[in-house]
């Protein structure tokens, strides 16, 4: 076997290769990026609730809090599409927060389907009376 011969194989093999790595590589990063929005929005979600249910809180204040919670996290939520909503169950005494949001992707066009995924966090609460 010529010393030339093997030069051409291996950069065929690494030609062939790359672009397979990178793709995982960015689907790896999105998906870490997904995962800590939904952290966050988990948090966003028990702080919520945590407010609304004890005497002194409300809606209002309840929903200032995830904004604040989000906001902390880098998350900037868009009234189109994002929202914090409650669910008063008064039969039960609980109360569900809902957070939504649209995950954009930085590396979406590379990766179908990844672009634009709905994340949904709820938490749900006794209310303390």
């Amino acid at each position: 076997m010529k010393l030339h011969a093997t030069r051409g194989q291996s950069l065929v093999e690494f030609a062939l290769v790359v672009p397979i790595l990178l793709l995982l590589l960015l689907g790896l990063v999105e998906l870490g990026r997904a995962w800590m929005t939904k952290n966050i929005m988990t948090g966003a979600a028990r702080e919520a609730a945590r407010i609304y249910v004890v005497p002194d809180g409300g809606e209002a204040a309840a929903r200032a809090r995830a904004a604040e919670i989000l906001s902390s996290g880098g998350i900037i939520m868009s009234p189109a599409t994002d929202c914090v909503s409650f669910i008063d169950n008064g039969a039960y005494s609980i109360c569900t927060a809902t957070v939504t949001h649209q995950f954009h992707a930085i590396f979406g066009g590379f990766i179908p389907g990844l672009d634009n995924a709905t994340l949904v966090s709820t938490t749900s609460m006794r209310m303390e009376h």
